[in-house]
């Protein structure tokens, strides 16, 4: 007896909830996203062959280069800490909104007291102002060595835990701006640091 041809039919799928589900995490991941700021000093790092993933948490980023120093400290909630810790320092208060727009800042480098104007300031308006001079590091006004100690006082206070430093110089700067920066990280005990260098190739 002959076996009965069961009628084939196409496969039709219904991607309607699929496309739903893809446009409502796309647009999720759009409006929690957060806008790189452009690096305000141009640093041609050197180098390596040794890779590390710089971690993305509890970090303080010293960027040298042109004679100048620039500091980027990550995490939202330490910045603002380290703000109103800066601001206690040197008697300067500072509002909510200025708090909130430091928080999203990336590396910066001018003097405590022009730091209200510069926060208030557009990415594009902060480039024209020629204000990025670089954070004060003399042995008379070490501003660069307090914006340190309060970011790792932050961190300690926060996250329970010790701040890491990485230094990101440019390969044409001179040794006495990149021993100013080392001599100021061993004043306060940092003996351990790392170096953000380009990737050169694969360790033999």
């Amino acid at each position: 007896m002959p076996r009965a041809k069961v009628q084939r039919k196409s496969t039709s799928i219904d991607m309607t909830a699929m496309c739903d589900v893809s446009f409502l995490l796309l647009t999720f991941f759009i409006l929690t996203a957060t806008a790189r700021q452009p690096d305000p000093l141009d640093v041609i790092i050197p180098s390596s062959t040794y890779k590390l993933k710089v971690p993305d948490l509890d970090m303080g980023i010293l960027s040298i280069g042109k004679g100048k120093v620039f500091y980027e400290i990550v995490g939202k909630d330490i910045k603002m800490s380290t703000l109103d810790k800066m601001g206690e320092k040197y008697s300067i208060k500072f509002t909510p909104e200025e708090r909130e727009r430091f928080g999203v800042i990336g590396a910066f480098g001018v003097p405590v007291q022009s730091l209200k104007q510069f926060i208030m300031m557009s990415s594009d308006e902060r480039t024209k102002s020629k204000m990025d001079t670089g954070i004060p590091a003399d042995s008379t006004n070490n501003q660069l060595a307090e914006w340190i100690l309060q970011s790792r006082t932050a961190v300690a206070e926060l996250h329970s835990t010790s701040m890491r430093v990485s230094i990101k110089g440019d390969g044409q700067e001179e040794y006495p701006t990149v021993k100013k920066i080392v001599d100021i990280l061993q004043k306060q005990k940092i003996n351990k640091f790392s170096l953000i260098t380009s990737a050169e190739g694969d360790a033999k």
